[in-house]
C-alpha cells in the first residue's frame, strides 16, 4: 500500500502535525484541549488534525 505524504493528506495524527509545522506534540494537545478549536477532528478517543484550517491557524496566530 502507497504510503500518502502528509502536505496532501487532509487529517492528520499528532505526531504528523508536530513534524508538518514544527509546533511541539505537548502543546497541540493543549490547543486541542479547547472546546472552541476549529481544526480538531475526534473520532472516538482519537485527536486528528485538520490540515487546512491548522494551516489557516498558525499562518494567523502572532504567537502559540
Amino acid at each position: 500500500m502507497k504510503e500518502i505524504p502528509i502536505w496532501e493528506k487532509s487529517n492528520l495524527t499528532l505526531e504528523e502535525a508536530a513534524a508538518y509545522s514544527g509546533v511541539g506534540i505537548n502543546k497541540l494537545r493543549d490547543i486541542t484541549n479547547d472546546d472552541s478549536c476549529k481544526f480538531v477532528l475526534w473520532v472516538g478517543n482519537k485527536r486528528l488534525i485538520k490540515r487546512r484550517l491548522f494551516d489557516q491557524y498558525i499562518e494567523q496566530a502572532y504567537s502559540i
